[in-house]
């Protein structure tokens, strides 16, 4: 699946916006299996581009398209089965429930449409440090154990491709290499394509494209 941009620009920038931005108002193309890199400081819009390409809000001008579907003219049925089928994500904010155990909040997006069986709920965890936390309730965890959760539970469906915001923004280099080792290892599974929006380069990201927000 093919990303397209086609000029986008958030509502609430003005048009001088477009010249200061490798992405906005610009048309770009994500190529399957792309691994995309977007630098993007406090208040450029990295949020709202990641929202835009979930088709999770939709103010903004011009096109957003997956291979030629255009992502706004898709009725909230189609834009879920899009995620369920072909776009994951880990939000900025995480959107983990706070009540459950760590097993249940990777467990329950395996479930609704798993790639993997459950036994690499465990192996996962163990690989990035918190196979001791399973039994754990979410809200008891470390904000970078919370982040380490919701990577997981991003690669638990299908996906073709991954959207991630800041997702080791809590977590040392050396944690954040093993998530990223991981990560990249079930794109190339996949053949999927990673968009991977932070405020800085992250020199341990293959990425294929690089573009300053």
């Amino acid at each position: 699946m093919n990303v397209h941009l086609q000029q986008v620009l958030p509502d609430y920038f003005e048009e001088n916006k477009k010249s200061t931005s490798e992405i906005w108002g610009k048309d770009i193309v994500f190529q399957k299996g792309a691994y995309v890199k977007i630098v993007a400081p406090s208040g450029s819009g990295k949020t709202s581009l990641i929202h835009f390409l979930y088709g999770l809000r939709n103010q903004y001008k011009g096109l957003i398209a997956y291979d030629d579907h255009d992502v706004k003219r898709k009725s909230k049925e189609e834009i879920a089965d899009y995620r369920a089928r072909s776009i994951s994500i880990v939000f900025q904010d995480l959107k983990l429930f706070s009540e459950q155990t760590v097993w249940e909040n990777i467990d329950i997006k395996r479930q609704l449409n798993p790639h993997h069986p459950s036994e690499k709920i465990k192996e996962m965890c163990e690989r990035l440090g918190i196979g001791d936390k399973l039994s754990s309730k979410t809200k008891i965890c470390s904000y970078g154990e919370q982040q380490r959760i919701a990577i997981i539970r991003s690669l638990m469906q299908p996906f073709d491709i991954l959207l991630l915001d800041e997702p080791f923004s809590h977590l040392d280099n050396a944690n954040a290499e093993k998530a990223m080792a991981l990560i990249v290892e079930e794109a190339k599974e996949r053949g999927a394509t990673i968009v991977f929006a932070d405020l800085e380069r992250v020199d341990f990201f293959p990425y294929s494209q690089l573009y300053h927000l």
